[in-house]
């Protein structure tokens, strides 16, 4: 089995860069995109196993991206990495079909562990926030 293919979308380049360095020697970076709805195009186009999503973006946000992907049954799993830690967000980041939230401080501990319970078929939260 090759290398598990992951899109990356985030408003920010720092956060992408930072991303890339965590995942790059385990994962295949298929793309990077900065808005949901470039997000919903590249899902489509590349069929990634896994989309890292922020929460804030412009334009389409990502609970808004999550939701149409879950109403179009893909197949992509939806991993969260976000500033927000308030339950209500937690809950709507599952709710619209994530499988994974994790809290960008914790990118560099929880994002790897994250990717790897999903694709086994479990959820996960950042340790940080599901104490």
């Amino acid at each position: 089995m090759g290398k598990i293919r992951v899109l990356l979308a985030d408003d920010h380049e720092a956060i992408l860069d930072r991303v890339r360095a965590v995942l790059g020697e385990e994962f295949d970076i298929v793309g990077t995109v900065n808005n949901g709805r470039d997000a919903l195009g590249e899902v489509r186009r590349l069929d990634p196993d896994v989309l890292v999503l922020d929460i804030s973006m412009p334009g389409l946000n990502g609970l808004q991206t999550a939701n149409e992907l879950k109403l179009a049954q893909n197949r992509t799993k939806v991993v969260f990495l976000t500033v927000h830690e308030d339950p209500d967000f937690v809950a709507a980041a599952f709710s619209a079909g994530a499988s994974a939230y994790v809290v960008k401080s914790d990118v560099t501990t929880d994002l790897v562990p994250a990717i790897r319970d999903v694709l086994d078929g479990h959820k996960y939260i950042s340790q940080s926030i599901s104490s």
